[in-house]
This record gives structure tokens, C-alpha cells and sequence, in this order.
């Protein structure tokens, strides 16, 4: 897919790029579907893997509907 063309002439803002936000084990996170875990292990920048409680998931990064508290 390639990127939208934007004429230099626009008004309007190119979009923000997503900030990239550090996980470290033990951290409590929220996701917008899943509620409140916390970050039982991380594969660097790439990944990282949460408890819920009920169950366990494993995001890609980044994942926008996933917060640091």
C-alpha cells in the first residue's frame, strides 16, 4: 500500500506518527476490549504479551488500543 499523496499547498497536517510507548514485565496496562492486565513478557520493542486475568494475549506493537497506566 503506498502513502496517500498530500499536496504541499494543503491545509491540513500530515498525520502524527503513533508514539511508541516501552512495556516492561509487571506493568499494568488497559486494552479497549480486554480491560485491565498486566505485561507478564515483552520481545523487545516488537511484542508484548498481557494477563487479563481470564486470559492470556499476545499483541503485536504497536497496538493503539493498548495503554500503559
Amino acid at each position: 500500500m503506498t502513502a496517500p499523496r498530500r499536496l504541499a499547498s494543503s491545509p491540513f497536517a500530515p498525520p502524527a506518527a503513533p508514539a511508541e510507548r516501552n512495556y516492561e514485565v509487571g506493568q499494568r496496562v488497559t486494552h479497549d476490549a480486554h480491560g485491565l492486565g498486566r505485561v507478564v513478557s515483552t520481545s523487545g520493542s516488537t511484542a508484548v504479551t498481557v494477563d487479563f486475568g481470564s486470559k492470556v494475549c499476545h499483541f503485536s506493537l504497536p497496538c493503539a488500543s493498548l495503554d500503559v497506566l
